[in-house]
């Protein structure tokens, strides 16, 4: 019983490693946003084709034209989440970007509420509540930041929101993918990417060296084809409460990677926002209880295990950045 778990876990904070450090890939690229996304859906697709053929997943049964349109809908939201997403490294930096695109769990349950009638709780509405503080704190904080001030930090937060957005629709689209093997349909949205950004790609402006060609390559083999496997893995043999603790070391590596390659430090103000948006997450992912000032105990939210705003869990958010949100399971739960 336990090797599975050690198992899991292990691929599961092996895939969160490499997810941190997508910034850096991103950035060392020396590429335009829209390059950068296109040669990873390029090197991406590959990937995945080969897992794909390799699994037997390229069946009738399956590529029905309900499936292709709904993981071609799904696709377009993935890959502008993507373009908003790194574009925002520059201008908030990789850090910050990262943890304002956190933000994304409560704009599913927002999606819940308004689109599928899910019930909100005080849990969720207190963990909304501290998230909707950090970014306060984390917007006031442009005038102190040394790496980036004024319009270009506050259209990187912005960026960085809008690619949440994004995310949190493409996983609204997976709850209609239930039963579908997951690197099927990230093979699906992938391949939309190459077809999107075909004719918008720069390949006048190719990268001269191997370097840059190198870390290209990486965003889609590694950062997109090994890691979507390592954690599918992971989620079937790790239990949903580990998954979901497991996640958050993504935002602590994307972090010390910021740190530790580039310099950038998060300011007073800005780490307080970002402790605050990290911790509600952790809140709502985890089902943790917040205090009540009325009698009686408190008592885990009972909407937790079920995910179901818009059913996160259907959706596979294990973390919300390099994962492609697909159904990973019948029933799963967590980030």
């Amino acid at each position: 019983m336990q090797h599975p778990i050690l198992q899991g876990s292990a691929k599961m904070t092996a895939a969160m490693l490499i997810s941190g450090t997508i910034g850096w890939f991103v950035l060392m690229s020396g590429q335009g946003v829209t390059n950068v996304v296109f040669w990873r859906c390029v090197f991406g697709a590959a990937t995945l084709f080969v897992v794909c053929l390799a699994l037997g997943l390229f069946r009738r049964d399956v590529l029905s034209s309900r499936f292709l349109v709904l993981a071609m809908l799904g696709g377009v939201a993935i890959v502008l989440n993507w373009l908003l997403l790194f574009a925002s490294y520059s201008r908030a930096s990789i850090s910050i970007a990262t943890v304002v695109y956190n933000t994304q769990p409560f704009m599913l349950v927002a999606f819940g509420v308004f689109l599928f009638r899910e019930r909100i709780t005080f849990d969720k509405l207190g963990w909304l509540g501290l998230a909707f503080a950090g970014m306060l704190l984390i917007v006031q904080a442009r005038g102190g930041s040394a790496y980036a001030a004024g319009t270009d930090y506050l259209a990187g937060v912005a960026l960085a929101l809008g690619a949440a957005f994004l995310y949190a629709i493409a996983a609204v689209v997976a709850k209609y993918l239930k039963g579908i093997p997951p690197h099927l349909i990230a093979f699906i949205q992938v391949s939309v990417g190459v077809v999107l950004l075909a004719p918008l790609a720069d390949f006048a402006a190719l990268p001269a060296g191997g370097v840059e060609w190198s870390s290209l390559a990486a965003l889609g083999i590694v950062h997109t084809g090994l890691m979507y496997v390592l954690l599918y893995g992971a989620i079937q043999q790790l239990p949903t409460s580990l998954t979901g603790a497991l996640s958050f070391i993504y935002p602590v590596a994307a972090i010390s990677v910021d740190y530790f390659a580039f310099g950038h430090q998060l300011q007073g103000i800005q780490l307080f926002g970002s402790a605050a948006i990290l911790l509600a997450a952790a809140g709502m992912n985890l089902g943790w209880s917040l205090p009540r000032p009325s009698k009686g105990k408190c008592t885990a939210d009972p909407m937790a295990a079920d995910r179901s705003e818009p059913d996160a869990a259907q959706a596979g958010l294990v973390h919300p950045q390099a994962t492609l949100p697909v159904p990973v399971r019948d029933r799963l739960t967590g980030e």
